[in-house]
């Protein structure tokens, strides 16, 4: 379940970090308001997740989760490069989150 918890967290950070791209200095009350809740519920899911995954392996895969979320999104949505190089460092970022998983307690 801490697993769970924690890829879910993870996607809420891909969520804050997109709509961080529109809050305009906090302006965009909708986008703020989105911002807001969007690391609310990310936070939150990371610390629940932390009572049982060990913290810096929890870390580690909620931001990991959260870049190559954000990467995806920026290149899926926003025109961000799809170099060759990019998506080879994306993929080894993957694996790396994958591999902590596989070896990490919890």
């Amino acid at each position: 379940m801490a697993w769970a918890l924690l890829i879910l967290g993870g996607l809420f950070e891909v969520g804050f970090t997109t709509c961080l791209r529109f809050v305009d200095g906090f302006r965009s009350i909708p986008w703020t308001l989105g911002f807001l809740v969007s690391v609310g519920i990310s936070m939150t899911l990371l610390e629940l997740s932390a009572r049982t995954i060990p913290m810096g392996t929890a870390y580690a895969v909620w931001g990991g989760i959260g870049a190559a979320g954000t990467v995806i999104v920026g290149i899926a949505f926003f025109g961000d490069s799809a170099s060759p190089a990019r998506l080879a460092l994306l993929l080894g970022l993957i694996g790396c989150i994958v591999g902590l998983r596989l070896v990490g307690e919890g």
